[in-house]
Order: C-alpha cells, then structure tokens, then sequence
C-alpha cells in the first residue's frame, strides 16, 4: 500500500486523512445536533468541550491534508468520464474543502464572541479570536455555523451519491481508489 498517491490512486495517507475527516464530521454531527437538546447541565459542558475538541481536530487535519495534497499527483480521471463530470467533481471537493476549513473556524468565533474556555482535549486552550463576548457577532457567527454545516451537509449528499453512482451505475474505479487505494499492477510487466 503506497504511502503516496499514484496515477492509479490515492495513496494511504490521503485515504487516511479522507476518512478520518468522514468519520470525525459524521461524529461532530451527532454530537452538535444532540447537544443543543440538553438541558444545562455538567455533562452538557463535557459534550459541548469534546465538541469544540474535535472541531479543532477536524481543522487541523484538514490543514495537513492540503499541505500534503499540494505535493501530491492526483489520481488521473476515468478515461469516460464527461468533462463536466470532472469539472463538478473539482468544484465539489473545492466547496468541500471549504467548508471542512470555515465551519470549525465559525465554531472557534462563536466560541470567543460567547467568551467561553476552548481547551483543546484538557491539554491546552486556545485563543479567542474576538478578546472575549461580543453580544454583536456571537449570533452571527452561531447562525453562520449552523449555515454551514447545513450546507455541508448538503454537498456531503451531493458528494456520497455521486461516489455511490460511479460505483454502482457507472462501474468505474472512483470509488474503489478512495477506499482500496491505487490496484496493484499484475502480470508479467
């Protein structure tokens, strides 16, 4: 398993970035949506710290993976693939991208607009980013959250079914790179 990414598909630390992420936003989702339910207890603080804890995760991985990914080749397209699928594909991941990168930073200035503690896992705090509460962008920057993740969560639709639909109507190699990686070459050459 290429640690790098080949002309045949992505390499393992992309797959591991990619699905970390997945599996880190599918995780934050459940506890975001859940959260907001609880009354104002101790634990609500807990489930709110490990929120923003893995918020923060979420940023940082997302920053290693571009960093990564500008050194990186990208896996060429299916050879039938339309060129209005690839430009969609490109302009989705880029959303995408975008996205996975804003929504934790809204998050980090609801949370210095509220001038509340964020303490990354109980190792070590974070700066606010407004110097403590501002009652005038603490709602704009909650509604702006909330927006994005909705957006987000829209585009991870778009993002899936499109995966789902390469794989299973189209039968082509998108889906099966991310998951298994670039094929291992046989034969004789």
């Amino acid at each position: 398993m290429p640690l790098r990414s080949t002309e045949a598909g992505w390499g393992a630390l992309v797959r591991v970035f990619h699905w970390s992420i997945a599996l880190l936003i599918l995780v934050q989702a459940v506890i975001g949506l859940s959260m907001v339910e609880m009354g104002l207890t101790p634990a609500k603080v807990r489930v709110f710290a490990l929120h923003k804890s893995i918020g923060m995760t979420i940023l940082a991985l997302v920053l290693l993976r571009i960093a990564w990914r500008l050194g990186e080749r990208r896996p060429a397209d299916p050879p039938a693939m339309p060129r209005w699928q690839v430009r969609a594909a490109r302009a989705t991941h880029l959303a995408l991208y975008l996205l996975i990168l804003a929504i934790p930073l809204s998050g980090w200035w609801f949370n210095s607009a509220s001038n509340a503690p964020l303490v990354w896992f109980g190792w070590f705090d974070l700066p606010s980013l407004t110097g403590g509460l501002d009652p005038v962008w603490k709602p704009r920057a909650l509604l702006l959250h909330q927006t994005l993740f909705g957006l987000l969560v829209a585009l991870l639709v778009v993002h899936v079914g499109a995966a789902l639909w390469h794989h299973f109507k189209q039968r082509d190699e998108v889906l099966r790179r991310m998951v298994m990686g670039p094929r291992k070459k046989t034969g004789g050459g």
